[in-house]
């Protein structure tokens, strides 16, 4: 009988793709699995992650692997998108639906927090979070409190998502520093503690011990000895491989949805204008802080795209097949103006009351306008995150390293900055298999799993 293979398993939760992974010693990718869950309604009608699918899938891919004569399953560990709480009774029964950070928040609960706990701007900056409603996930248990107090009165423990899947394997409750930290309004960075407004609502008590993130609780699995991870936050998990590997300060350039700038190597406090900026801080699994900058350009991308092939009678899907063209560029150039109006994106540029594509006579045009009113503002977060830092390389991973348009404008604006595209299908779930492995990597390490590829400056033919 041949041996079983070693293998950490990955289950790594984006808000539309669920993705497993299983990774071998060398963190090789030894499967990988893609789902999409229907989603659910929450007590509103608003759509929202359906949990108990979620653990499903979870459980069924688990126990298929433990069951497997190939592999021998060593350790597991999760990574998930931010903002989302899950809330426990006395028992570790769910009280709620696993709410959307999307679903606005009324204005009564913000003007009641704000009038008890201060200033916004001064809070925003404390906890290096933007106002975002339900994005400020610490926010849903004040909202849960004043809203919804018959069900805040049952809250034993509230979980962020990753710790709540680590819960499923270890029926233990705890807490960590990159869940913690990312734009929840929880975390005081220059305090380096929990803000003043979650001790005087006594939310402090529903949050459970903070453990490093690194962190592994040892479980037994029909006489197997199991060990399972904490979980982390993915954008703290996505940066994880490249802190380890390298050694000269980045910036690293997630895309997809949000497109984020993150910035490990600037720890100064946020500014009044950062917060402005939508500048925030996410932490490192030390608890170090790491300066971001983002905006819903993938989002915004999505829904400009779909009106420009509903204008021009294009498939969705042709946009991926335009390639950058100088002339087109050139010519755009010449008469730079704002001709799209954004719907969910409130940086601050000139606003137009809506959309004129009639001075564009094909979709291809209009798409190379399209980008580089969006490359405008990624300049301007790009430029946010790197402050006064002293950085020479930026990387670019996520969704729009395969945009021919999106990369070619970032080497011609970024042109005094190696500037490299990285590849890797592995995501969030690479970082999430190395938190808790004690394996030291080395430089080589991104270009052996990343497929790295240095971009040219343009040089136009003028």
């Amino acid at each position: 009988m041949s041996k079983k293979k070693k293998v950490t398993i990955v289950f790594d939760i984006g808000k539309t793709n669920k993705k497993f992974f299983l990774f071998d010693k060398n963190y090789k990718e030894v499967i990988r699995e893609y789902t999409e869950l229907p989603l659910t309604k929450d007590e509103d009608g608003y759509p929202t992650e359906d949990l108990s699918a979620l653990q499903s899938w979870i459980k069924e891919n688990f126990h298929n692997i433990l069951e497997s004569d190939e592999f021998d399953v060593k350790s597991i560990n999760f990574s998930t998108y931010g903002a989302s709480l899950v809330h426990l009774d006395h028992k570790g029964n769910v009280l709620t639906p696993l709410y959307n950070y999307t679903k606005p928040m009324e204005q009564d609960v913000l003007d009641l927090f704000y009038e008890k706990h201060g200033n916004p701007l001064k809070i925003s900056r404390e906890t290096a979070s933007p106002q975002a409603g339900m994005l400020n996930s610490g926010l849903q248990l004040f909202w849960l409190k004043y809203k919804h107090p018959e069900v805040f009165k049952k809250i034993r423990y509230t979980l962020h998502l990753p710790q709540y899947l680590s819960y499923l394997f270890t029926g233990i409750c705890v807490s960590e520093f990159t869940s913690i930290g990312c734009h929840t309004n929880l975390w005081d960075y220059d305090k380096n503690d929990y803000h003043d407004w979650v001790y005087e609502e006594e939310i402090d008590v529903l949050l459970p011990p903070i453990v490093p993130t690194s962190a592994s609780i040892n479980t037994s699995y029909r006489n197997k000895k199991i060990k399972i991870g904490v979980g982390i936050h993915d954008s703290s998990s996505a940066l994880l491989p490249y802190i380890l590997s390298k050694k000269e300060p980045f910036l690293l350039l997630s895309t997809g949805t949000w497109s984020i700038s993150l910035n490990p190597f600037n720890d100064e406090s946020l500014t009044d204008e950062d917060i402005e900026n939508n500048c925030l801080n996410y932490m490192r699994i030390d608890g170090k802080r790491v300066k971001a900058s983002r905006f819903f350009m993938g989002n915004e991308y999505r829904i400009q795209v779909e009106k420009l092939c509903a204008y021009y009678g294009k498939e969705y899907g042709a946009h991926r097949e335009v390639r950058f063209d100088q002339d087109l560029y050139l010519h755009l150039m010449k008469h730079k103006a704002v001709y799209f109006r954004f719907e969910g994106i409130v940086l601050k540029r000139k606003m137009i009351t809506e959309t004129d594509l009639n001075s564009f006579s094909t979709f291809e045009e209009a798409y190379h306008q399209l980008m580089i009113e969006l490359m405008d503002l990624q300049i301007h977060t790009i430029t946010n995150a790197i402050g006064n830092s002293d950085i020479k390389n930026i990387y670019i991973d996520g969704g729009f390293t395969d945009n021919d348009v999106f990369m070619k404008l970032m080497s011609h604006h970024f042109q005094h900055y190696s500037v490299m595209s990285t590849h890797s299908p592995l995501g969030s779930a690479l970082g999430a298999a190395m938190v808790i492995s004690n394996r030291k990597i080395d430089e080589t390490f991104l270009q052996q799993h990343y497929k790295m590829n240095l971009l040219q400056p343009l040089i136009f033919n003028l």
